[in-house]
């Protein structure tokens, strides 16, 4: 790790700079596995070094995590604890940045049964719901980085000698997260213009409706009234920009959860709750899902579906185009961070309310009356690649193209 300590430095600076953008007197929360220390320590150390009134670490490890699944009750497996929830309120509510760092294991609960995962993600996100609404609502400034884990290595890199593959996935990274830029945080700043530019060009169409089409994928979403096409930026309630995921390459907005049609195919696999799910697919009707397949890990999929009303409804659409940094790289990372930023995808569960015009003034009730959705679960799955086209379809009928062979037209 020594030969790439400029690098961590750097990506140190980004994610606590540009990411969460800390500002002096603020409180930090970080939420990492512990195998991602060497990182946190760089990253507690420029948080302070440009202000932070504190930083708080809150650490996990996948071992215990896995004994967990394995071993307690169900009783056990329902239950989260009531202080810590209410913690991440309070930081929230004293206007404290959070930055997620992910070092993913994608098989780390493999062969545990499906349900028992269920029943703990589930109690974890009716815990956490309250704070919830503090990011969902862009109220507090938050990003989401990722490390190299050995695990995560050896799946990206199963044919490289072993000694080799958390070096090589520390270089993806840099790369996919333009570390390796001379000035990172300026290439940042003119990335996210960009991203913006394309979602001002959406959001000047008010389109009603996208077509999409590839193998195995022929969809019709209908967009609500109102809708607004966001980016990697945002501001959070004391206007103070932020950008949510690092690396990022989407515009996205939420759509109507009644009118979506058609069936779609995934094009990469997908890493949820320690299992990967791969060659799925989903058929929607009026918006809801009425069948769904998967090649491998059937019964992880059945559970992502089955976790409430909502998660039969798409609550994202993202548009990335095929070739970025990160498609470029030609690798599948299993880690829905990366490889959501390297094509096109939609998420099952809820939308955001910042994505619609006044959405954030909003009841659920009122939000649920326009058409955006709601669920315990947000889980993004890849769709996009070389043969997907995408067309927008205007109030008057009129086609206009949007991507064709995977790329912005």
């Amino acid at each position: 790790m020594d030969k790439f300590q400029g690098q961590l430095e750097q990506y140190a600076a980004l994610a606590i700079e540009v990411g969460v953008n800390v500002q002096a007197g603020q409180q930090l929360c970080i939420i990492s596995p512990i195998s991602a220390a060497p990182f946190v320590r760089e990253a507690v150390k420029h948080a302070y070094k440009i202000g932070a009134k504190y930083v708080y670490v809150d650490w996990s490890d996948e071992q215990i995590i896995r004994t967990r699944a394995e071993l307690a009750s169900e009783e056990g497996l329902a239950h989260y604890p009531e202080w810590h929830a209410k913690g991440r309120v309070e930081m929230a509510e004293a206007g404290a940045a959070f930055l997620w760092v992910v070092a993913e294991n994608p098989d780390l609960l493999k062969g545990i049964d499906p349900s028992r995962v269920a029943t703990t993600t589930k109690a974890t996100r009716e815990a956490l719901q309250p704070f919830l609404q503090f990011t969902l609502g862009n109220k507090v400034a938050w990003s989401i980085v990722a490390v190299p884990s050995e695990a995560w290595a050896n799946k990206v890199f199963p044919e490289m000698p072993e000694t080799e593959r958390v070096d090589a996935l520390w270089a993806a990274i840099f790369s996919a997260t333009r570390v390796n830029d001379p000035t990172p945080v300026d290439t940042w700043k003119k990335h996210a213009s960009s991203l913006d530019e394309r979602a001002q060009w959406l959001n000047a169409q008010r389109f009603r409706k996208l077509h999409y089409r590839a193998p195995g994928t022929d969809l019709t979403i209908g967009l609500t009234d109102g809708h607004i096409w966001t980016s990697a930026g945002a501001r959070n309630a004391a206007g103070n920009a932020f950008i949510p995921n690092m690396p990022t390459e989407e515009v996205f907005t939420s759509p109507h959860r009644e009118l979506v049609n058609g069936t779609v195919s995934s094009s990469k696999p997908l890493s949820y709750n320690g299992s990967l799910i791969d060659g799925f697919s989903f058929t929607f009707k009026d918006g809801r899902i009425v069948d769904y397949k998967a090649d491998q890990a059937y019964e992880a999929l059945k559970e992502l579906v089955e976790t409430d009303d909502g998660s039969h409804y798409l609550g994202e659409i993202a548009l990335v185009p095929h070739r970025s940094p990160i498609s470029d790289t030609n690798l599948i990372f299993y880690n829905t961070l990366f490889d959501e930023n390297a094509a096109c995808h939609l998420a099952i569960g809820f939308g955001f309310p910042f994505c619609l015009e006044g959405g954030l003034q909003m009841s659920k009730e009122q939000l649920r009356e326009r058409g955006l959705n709601d669920s315990l679960a947000h889980e993004d799955f890849m769709i996009g690649g070389p043969e997907l086209d995408i067309d927008g379809i205007s109030e008057d009928g009129s086609i206009v193209p949007i991507f064709r062979g995977g790329n912005w037209v």
